[in-house]
């Protein structure tokens, strides 16, 4: 939990610096709990968003602009009767809880001033946007809560707005140094520190606690009996006293894939060793670029969830395919061996008389003429028996070539549909999907849709990088991409880059006509081919590379899938530049 009671706090701290007094210019409701007030002050204007979101609550200033419904919701329409003209007056936190409420003071129809309040509760699956008037009567909210919800506190319009019930907890900044020293003093000698300062304050997460002790004792779990009480206590009241002074430094912490992982209004030193941390003199814009990145990978997967179902269908179906097959050439190993009995039958009908169940004979097929037993059906003749044989070898040949064709088919179709699916995790927009989606619609996959398609469509770009040398590195994000790379962009004598035998992007490095590329853009090329693979995970992965002449691209081959020759092989560990 990232967004916590402090991070509250420096939200209230930073809107209190650059919304009061400002004027509310539009409202809207993009989703039905979230609502953006677009706010017009004399430094300029700002839109600010409120959201009551199961998993991704919050209030912060914002520059993204998203779609709007038709028709606004019926709390968008109140809002805007109420609070469009109307100036913030009042923005402030309830003690270090994660409840923020916004004063705006406006005018009635005949022209009275009113006072109204918004309220956001950030509470997990509980949170809520509440519209109330002057008298603290809620007017609206964004979730109506009855009592078959919950028997102890209703959100209702009409009711009388009550605040969520109180922690029994401390809070920071209303603390003497000898309640800390007690409260620390009497824990268990085995309790973990960061789990008593949530325990203990208000507004405390997991994170920011375990970054305090961090600062400490550089370990983000240590027990009460490996610190000094006294030292501890001034440390974290240290801490206290700076963010209740609003003195933050917002910070957002990357992966590996430079995805946002967590956030903080303090830097997040625990992770400076294995992540990539980015401060930000605005807390809202580190908020910003935490949840949109977050909210943006969730609509993507929610998107390409159906067409990976599609893909994975269709992986098993080639499976399940490649096993039948497989099985039909083990059967179809021992085939010669019909043959033989029905030569052997042949050579020795003269002794072979009707009714006889097997006759053993010399097999002249082997190289000491050992003798062999061949077993017959009594009911046919010896002509019959042998032609037995004869059309079992015969169906178990045709078998053994047809599956062979089939293997081929079915290891090209599940590799052409492994990249596809590798480049669906991948995406990263809409036109990404779209090229994917319709990729898919072409090799008859799925189902076109008859729509008809905008003139501009956007169409996404390869990757763009640059070598240590100075040499552009394109990277495709998908087969058509792949394609559009390989048999379009690329010069005969650019570099030619994708791993040996697995699922992945093709890579091409402009190399200007040159002959002689310095091994290090090889080598990161070569990397950049692992990292936009199947094999991004692993290490050691084989990639080969050549010139561009020297790959081909079948007639009726699925895109993206090419054959090559003339190349060299390296072995790198995956790395974006």
């Amino acid at each position: 939990m990232s967004y916590d009671g402090f991070v509250t706090h420096s939200v209230v701290s930073e809107l209190n610096e650059t919304i009061i007094n400002g004027k509310i210019d539009k409202i809207y409701q993009p989703e039905k709990d979230e609502i953006i007030i677009a706010v017009r002050t004399f430094n300029g204007s700002y839109r600010l968003l409120l959201s009551a979101s199961a998993s991704n609550a919050r209030v912060h200033l914002t520059s993204v602009k998203r779609e709007n419904p038709m028709t606004p919701p019926m709390l968008c329409m109140l809002m805007r009767k109420y609070l469009c003209g109307g100036t913030i007056s009042n923005i402030s936190q309830h003690g270090f809880d994660r409840v923020i409420t916004i004063k705006i003071k406006s005018h009635n129809e005949l022209g009275d001033e009113c006072s109204y309040s918004l309220v956001t509760e950030i509470m997990g699956r509980h949170s809520n946007i509440i519209l109330m008037d002057e008298s603290n009567k809620i007017m609206d909210s964004a979730k109506h809560i009855d009592f078959t919800v919950s028997a102890v506190r209703q959100i209702l319009p009409g009711l009388i707005y009550s605040e969520p019930p109180k922690q029994d907890k401390k809070i920071a900044n209303n603390i003497s140094l000898t309640e800390f020293m007690d409260s620390v003093e009497n824990l268990a000698d085995d309790a973990l520190m960061d789990k008593f300062l949530v325990n203990e304050f208000i507004g405390m997460s997991p994170l920011l606690a375990r970054e305090i002790v961090y600062r400490f004792a550089g370990n983000t779990h240590i027990t009460r009996n490996e610190i000094d009480p006294a030292p501890f206590v001034v440390f974290v009241s240290d801490i206290f006293k700076k963010l209740c002074s609003n003195i933050y430094s917002p910070s957002l912490v990357l992966d590996s894939d430079k995805r946002p992982m967590a956030f903080s209004c303090i830097h997040l030193s625990q992770y400076d060793s294995a992540s990539v941390v980015k401060e930000n003199k605005s807390i809202s814009a580190v908020i910003d670029d935490y949840y949109e990145t977050r909210s943006l990978r969730e609509r993507m997967n929610r998107r390409s969830a159906s067409l990976l179902k599609i893909i994975h269908n269709n992986i098993e179906r080639c499976e399940k395919k490649l096993s039948i097959h497989n099985n039909n050439l083990i059967q179809a190993v021992n085939k010669d061996k019909y043959k033989i009995y029905g030569d052997l039958i042949t050579a020795n009908i003269y002794k072979i008389k009707l009714g006889m169940k097997s006759i053993v004979v010399d097999n002249y097929y082997s190289d000491n003429y050992e003798s062999i037993e061949i077993k017959l059906d009594e009911t046919k003749s010896p002509s019959q028996n042998a032609q037995k044989y004869y059309k079992k070898y015969s169906k178990l040949k045709t078998a053994e070539i047809y599956a062979k064709e089939q293997i081929e088919e079915a290891e090209k179709e599940k590799y052409y549909l492994e990249s596809v699916a590798e480049a669906l995790e991948n995406a990263e927009n809409s036109a990404e999907l779209n090229e994917i989606r319709t990729e898919l619609e072409q090799e008859g996959y799925i189902k076109a849709i008859n729509i008809k398609k905008k003139k501009n469509q956007i169409k996404s770009s390869p990757l763009c990088f640059v070598s240590s040398d100075g040499y552009e590195i394109l990277v495709g994000r998908n087969n058509r991409q792949n394609d559009e790379l390989t048999v379009r962009m690329a010069y005969s004598t650019d570099l030619w880059f994708h791993t040996k035998q697995i699922p992945g992007s093709h890579t091409i490095v402009r190399t200007r006509g040159e002959s002689d590329i310095p091994e290090s853009t090889i080598l990161e090329a070569a990397k950049l081919a692992a990292y936009h693979s199947k094999a991004k995970n692993s290490s050691h992965v084989p990639v080969d590379y050549t010139i561009i002449k020297n790959v081909k691209k079948p007639n009726g081959a699925k895109p993206g899938m090419v054959i090559y020759d003339h190349y060299n092989t390296v072995y790198v560990l995956p790395e974006s530049l």
